[in-house]
């Protein structure tokens, strides 16, 4: 079989070692493995395949980023998207396709599979760990110990110049970055998008830690909704083209409403892009791994409109339909629990 490979949505550890359990689960199985470059795009255009061989994934596991790179591409937001790729599809001789991506690209999976019976296994990517159907997506050990050192380091300084600082890191509509950031890291409170605080309540919390410590750490979810008066709401950046406002900006603001409402020296540290760096934790290796492999079986089953999904301690799949069904957020019991390790 012809089997075709994209990475879509933003990079994450653990990419580059998905494709090379795919490319050597293929060899072992007389298969092909053709890498498609810049995720949807590359079957809308189409791009040149990109023929994988076992030379070009020798040590590929440990190494950050994606060789297939990766965009935002929807395929749906053009009424003639959708159609001209399944054409495309057929024309470069695919058998099937392997789609690793978060909910907005195997959203669009589902749809390709549901509208055109394409032959599609879904592969859970997303820092954010927020899909449905399975209890960890790659790349989110990663992002959490990547920011997790941000934040011990950040202690150190906010204590020698008695500040408090707002570490801001990565979560759109899920605060599981955030909250095992913040549990980890020792943070002094953590800010979530599902339970949101009132900024007069963030700042009588914040007072309350410095008076209790002389300085603060502060981890806060890019999307934590700030519930203040409309004409002081910061304005919403450009939009993707899944419609999802770009976001960025919650720890400055906070960080300058508490400095005006308590007087206490507040600063801001973005985590950003370095969230997704570096060389995969072992967890996220051993993860990813074990998702490409488990690809290839269905792929070999023919079991097409699955995702692979780890529940439990056991590589199962699942319908994509039910992947993509809703958001997973972090739930009241899980948030009570982290509140009892916050200061």
């Amino acid at each position: 079989m012809k089997i075709g490979i994209l990475n879509g949505g933003g990079d994450c550890p653990g990419l580059n070692a998905v494709t090379e359990a795919v490319l050597r689960a293929a060899i072992h199985y007389n298969h092909d493995v053709w890498g498609i470059h810049k995720g949807w795009e590359g079957l809308l255009d189409p791009l040149p395949l990109i023929e994988l061989k076992e030379k070009d994934v020798d040590l590929l596991r440990v190494h950050g980023g994606s060789i297939l790179c990766t965009s935002r591409t929807n395929p749906y937001k053009n009424k003639t998207g959708p159609k001209r790729l399944v054409e495309n599809f057929k024309n470069l001789d695919l058998d099937a396709l392997i789609v690793v991506g978060g909910d907005d690209t195997l959203g669009a999976a589902r749809k390709l599979y549901r509208d055109f019976k394409l032959n599609i296994i879904g592969v859970p990517k997303t820092i954010d760990n927020d899909l449905s159907a399975t209890d960890y997506t790659f790349g989110f050990d990663t992002a959490v110990e990547n920011a997790r050192d941000v934040v011990l380091k950040c202690h150190e300084t906010a204590e020698a110049t008695e500040r408090v600082i707002f570490v801001e890191v990565m979560g759109r509509e899920s605060g599981w970055i955030a909250m095992e950031t913040g549990k980890c890291g020792c943070a002094h409170l953590t800010l979530i998008p599902e339970f949101p605080m009132p900024t007069e309540e963030v700042c009588d919390r914040v007072k309350a830690i410095y008076q209790k410590h002389g300085y603060g750490i502060v981890v806060v979810a890019e999307g934590f909704p700030m519930m203040i008066d409309s004409k002081d709401d910061p304005k919403i950046g450009e939009i993707d083209e899944f419609g999802h406002p770009k976001l960025g900006g919650v720890g400055e603001f906070l960080a300058d409403v508490v400095k005006k409402n308590t007087g206490i020296s507040s600063r801001v540290q973005i985590v950003g892009y370095v969230q997704r760096a570096g060389i995969p934790t072992a967890f996220d290796i051993r993860l990813s791994t074990h998702f490409g492999l488990k690809a290839v079986s269905l792929v070999n089953k023919k079991k097409f409109g699955r995702m692979v999904a780890l529940r439990g301690n056991k590589f199962t799949d699942a319908p994509l339909a039910e992947a993509v069904s809703k958001s997973k957020k972090v739930d009241k019991k899980r948030w009570k629990q982290a509140q009892i390790l916050f200061y």
